[in-house]
């Protein structure tokens, strides 16, 4: 997977241009808010079309435009392809090889990526919902069908949250609950099923990157933790049942709350050092070191599930990490495109090679 160019219209506060990047290390450096990461979220946004800052469609578009398009040409798959998105309000378009997609969900089976950014470096302190974002981002590149999945069970989810809202005023319709649940059960066995085949692999490759930066010293675990009791090696079928018989138990407190309690929007995993909770007992060296082994087993996964390297996007990260986590990060990435936002050029090697864009108030250089 490589990328050959970025162009950009009416994009934040870019300035109208192109880049034609390298093959191997591009370092966009300049001054805080002058531009810099405004372009690595242009190109993780063709991972699938969602920032991920959070932004909302109409805020890509620069102040006083109607419109914003962002391009990419782009080598993947054995072949040079083409990558359109063009944001109108709170619309997007996408087009991609000149085909214009029904869905920017189409962008996910053409361009890999994976990002990291100074966020993502508090995964292991901050709440579930972040952890969950985490790996349901990551079998969502993995698997087109996924992101599908995904988007019918919050669905359903939010058409049952409706109906308990609606039985605490109206007891009579308790007994139409079950049409949900069926449906819940059926899309949230297969989200369970693939979220605990992922973290199946990403443990084995994040314990390997672990033992590295951590000088064989220290045991890195991911374990997931399922509400319904589902574990790696349970099928679908098994699943759906441990599911529905939980679900059947709260009931009970999902109408008197007026939300579902059980279910994968409400599950986690934990980050285990050396059989202790990373959350808890780790030191901030330690949950750094736990990212970045996550990280970079996100980019090994995709790698064998594609056979092609993903591209590395490094968002203002190097500043956060020691010497030691900084050189352990680029010697294990040296074999991928990679992409640096950084506001000095001074200091390690790496960043006096590949090519560079200097940006300056949205103008690059």
């Amino acid at each position: 997977m490589n990328v050959k160019s970025l162009e950009f219209k009416n994009y934040r506060n870019l300035i109208d241009g192109k880049i034609e990047p390298s093959e191997k290390i591009n370092i966009i450096f300049g001054n805080n808010a002058q531009g810099k990461t405004n372009i690595i979220e242009a190109l993780w946004l063709f991972c699938g079309g969602h920032s991920f800052k959070g932004s909302k469609e109409n805020e890509f578009i620069k102040f006083g435009e109607k419109f914003s398009r962002i391009k990419a040409l782009f080598f993947s798959q054995n072949r040079e392809q083409e990558a359109e998105i063009i944001f109108t309000g709170n619309k997007k378009e996408v087009i991609i090889n000149g085909v214009k997609k029904n869905s920017s969900a189409s962008l996910i089976e053409k361009f890999n990526a994976v990002v990291f950014s100074p966020e993502d470096l508090t995964l292991v302190k901050r709440g579930p919902s972040a952890r969950r974002r985490f790996i349901d981002s990551a079998i969502c590149r993995e698997k087109l069908r996924n992101a599908v999945l995904i988007s019918k069970y919050n669905q359903t989810l939010n058409q049952r949250n409706a109906l308990l809202k609606d039985i605490y005023r109206h007891p009579e319709l308790k007994n139409t609950l079950g049409i949900w649940d069926e449906t819940l059960c059926h899309l949230g066995s297969k989200i369970i099923f693939q979220r605990l085949s992922y973290i199946n692999k990403l443990s084995a490759d994040a314990e390997k990157y672990h033992f590295g930066i951590s000088d064989n010293t220290e045991k890195l675990e991911i374990k997931y933790i399922s509400n319904c009791s589902a574990v790696f090696g349970d099928d679908e079928e098994v699943i759906f049942e441990k599911l529905k018989a939980s679900l059947k138990e709260s009931k009970r407190e999902d109408i008197g709350s007026g939300f579902t309690n059980i279910g994968p929007h409400r599950d986690d995993f934990n980050i285990i050092i050396n059989n202790r909770k990373a959350k808890v007992f780790a030191s901030q060296g330690q949950q750094r070191s736990a990212v970045l082994s996550l990280k970079l087993a996100e980019a090994n996964v995709l790698s064998d599930l594609t056979g092609e390297n993903p591209v590395i996007l490094l968002d203002d990260v190097l500043s956060e990490l020691d010497k030691k986590r900084r050189d352990f990060l680029m010697n294990e990435i040296k074999n991928y495109q990679v992409f640096i936002t950084t506001c000095e050029l001074s200091g390690e090697e790496y960043l006096k090679e590949g090519k560079k864009f200097f940006v300056e108030e949205g103008k690059i250089s």
